[in-house]
């Protein structure tokens, strides 16, 4: 099983409400959002693989050439 770690974000208060609310519309918790966001780009820029990516979430966006530098 793959260890969570663990580490301290500090946020604007704008930004931490902004994401709370996106979070609730998607019936998740703001950690699980900040971490589908960053998993989102990340595989949208090349650095983790399309294969890590969770099925729910879509097909991977394509790159431009550049992008795979």
């Amino acid at each position: 099983m793959n260890e969570k770690k663990r580490f301290l974000l500090r946020l604007e208060s704008e930004v931490y409400e902004a994401l709370e609310r996106w979070a609730s519309g998607e019936l998740r918790s703001v950690n699980s959002q900040i971490e589908y966001l960053l998993r989102d780009a990340l595989v949208r820029a090349g650095r983790l693989g399309a294969a890590k990516r969770a099925p729910a979430e879509g097909p991977p966006a394509a790159r431009s050439p550049s992008e795979g530098e």
